[in-house]
C-alpha cells in the first residue's frame, strides 16, 4: 500500500467513524510509515458530484500528519460552517483531496505589479493577511481563479475585505502542497 493510500483511506475512515463506531482507525500505520509521525500542516478537501462539499485544515504543523489528517477530514465533514454535516447518504458519495503543505514564508513585494509577478499560479498557495484578518486559497484554487486579479480579489473576499478598498497592502505568505487525490 502507497502512503497515498493510506492518507486518504486514514480521512475517509475518520470520516466513517462518525457513523459506524464499529470503525478502526488503524494506528499500526504509524510504525509501517514513519512520516505519519511527523508534524505536518494538510487540508482535507470533500467533493460531491464534482463540488466542494467542505474544507478544513491547518496553514502551520502543530500535530503528526496521522492526527492532523483525522482532525480535518471531521471537521470538513461535519465543521465547515458553509455546509451542513455531512449526510452517510452524501458519505457513500464523496470525493476526498489531501493537501499536505510546506512552510509559509512570508512573500516581500513592493507593489501588485511586483506580487503579480512573484506569485505563481498553480503552484503557490496564498495566505493573506491585513488588520486582524486572514485567508488562504490553496494552489489548485488557481484552476478555478487563474488570472492574479480573480484570485486576490476572491481571497479578499473570503477574509471578509473589499478588494477595491485596502488600507495597505496585505502581509502575503506563499506555500506549496502535494495534493493527493482519489482516483
Amino acid at each position: 500500500m502507497q502512503i497515498e493510500d493510506v492518507l486518504l483511506k486514514l480521512a475517509k475512515d475518520s470520516i466513517k467513524s462518525e457513523f459506524d463506531e464499529t470503525t478502526y482507525l488503524d494506528t499500526s500505520l504509524k510504525t509501517q510509515f514513519p512520516i505519519l509521525n511527523e508534524l505536518a500542516a494538510s487540508f482535507v478537501t470533500i467533493n460531491l458530484d464534482n463540488k466542494l462539499r467542505g474544507c478544513v485544515g491547518s496553514l502551520v504543523a502543530h500535530k503528526t500528519l496521522f492526527d492532523d489528517i483525522i482532525h480535518n477530514a471531521k471537521a470538513a465533514a461535519f465543521n465547515d460552517l458553509r455546509f451542513n454535516r455531512l449526510s452517510y447518504e452524501e458519505f457513500q458519495n464523496i470525493e476526498i483531496e489531501i493537501s499536505i503543505l510546506t512552510p509559509p514564508q512570508e512573500l516581500i513585494y513592493t507593489d501588485l505589479d511586483d506580487l503579480k509577478q512573484k506569485l505563481i499560479p498553480n503552484k503557490h498557495g496564498v495566505i493573506l493577511e491585513i488588520g486582524g484578518k486572514r485567508a488562504t486559497f490553496l494552489p489548485h484554487v488557481w484552476e478555478q481563479l487563474p488570472t492574479f486579479e480573480a484570485f486576490i480579489s476572491q481571497l479578499c473576499k473570503k477574509a471578509g475585505l473589499d478588494p477595491t478598498n485596502l488600507p495597505t497592502y496585505p502581509k502575503i505568505q506563499i506555500y506549496e502542497a502535494e495534493k493527493i487525490k482519489e482516483s
